[in-house]
C-alpha cells in the first residue's frame, strides 16, 4: 500500500529539495526535514494502550505505544540524510544499517554491510531510503530486515517510480510505503523522472 500525505510543508520541502541549485548543505537538511515528517506519517499508527500517570495537576490515563518503539533502519549511503530526521522524532530507537550498492549497468544492488539489533522480532522497523527507483535496493533491504526476524515492517521514501512500488508491492505486499511524491517514471538509467538527482551525491557532496 503506497500513501503520500497530503502535507503542505512536506510538499513545500520536497519542491526545495529537488531544486538543483539547492547546495549540499541545505540538502542535509532539508533530507532530515523531511524524514521527520515521514517518520511521524509512517509511524502515526502504531498500536497503543493506556497508561496511567500523574500530571503535576492530577492522576490520569493516556495512550502510549504497546510495544517498543520500531528500529529505525537506514539504507546507506543516502538513507542516513533520512535518519536524522527519525531520530529526532525516536531518540530512543535503535538504529540499524544496510550497505547497499547498485551496479550502474546491471541495476542490480549487492551487500556491503549489515548491522541490525538483535530484538527487531519485538519492536519492528521502518526502512528509510530517499528513493524507491527500480524497487530492486528496497525489496532486497526489507527482505533483509525480516529475515533478521522482524515483523511490522514499514518503508518511507522521499521520491517513488511506479515501477518501484510496483514491485515492492509485489515481492513483500504486507510492507505499506509512505513516499513524499509518487514521480512519472524511470529514465534509460533507472533515475527517477523527475526525481531530485542522486540522494546521496547531493546530500554528501560526492560523485
Amino acid at each position: 500500500m503506497l500513501r503520500i500525505p497530503d502535507n503542505s510543508l512536506l510538499r513545500h520541502k520536497l519542491a526545495r529539495l529537488r531544486d538543483r541549485r539547492t547546495d549540499s548543505a541545505a540538502f542535509r537538511r532539508l533530507l532530515a526535514e523531511i524524514g521527520a515528517i515521514l517518520t511521524a506519517e509512517a509511524l502515526a499508527d502504531l498500536p497503543e494502550a493506556p497508561v496511567a500517570f500523574e500530571t503535576p495537576v492530577q492522576p490520569m490515563r493516556a495512550p502510549m505505544l504497546a510495544s517498543p518503539e520500531p528500529c529505525l533502519v537506514a539504507v546507506l549511503r543516502a538513507g542516513l540524510g533520512l535518519l536524522e530526521g527519525a531520530r529526532a522524532i525516536l531518540p530512543e530507537a535503535p538504529v540499524g544499517h544496510l550497505g547497499l550498492v547498485r551496479d550502474e549497468h546491471t541495476l542490480v544492488a549487492s551487500e556491503y554491510v549489515v548491522r541490525l539489533p538483535r530484538d527487531l522480532a519485538e519492536r519492528g522497523a521502518l526502512v528509510l531510503d530517499p528513493m524507491l527507483a527500480t524497487g530492486g535496493s528496497a525489496a532486497q533491504a526489507v527482505a533483509r530486515v525480516k529475515a533478521a526476524g522482524a515483523t511490522g515492517v514499514r518503508f518511507a521514501c522521499v521520491v517513488a517510480a511506479p515501477e518501484g512500488v510496483a514491485r515492492l508491492r509485489g515481492e513483500h505486499p504486507d510492507v505499506p510505503v509512505i513516499a513524499a511524491a509518487l514521480d512519472e517514471r524511470l529514465d534509460a538509467r533507472g533515475y527517477i523522472v523527475p526525481g531530485l538527482g542522486d540522494a546521496g551525491d547531493r546530500c554528501f557532496g560526492t560523485e
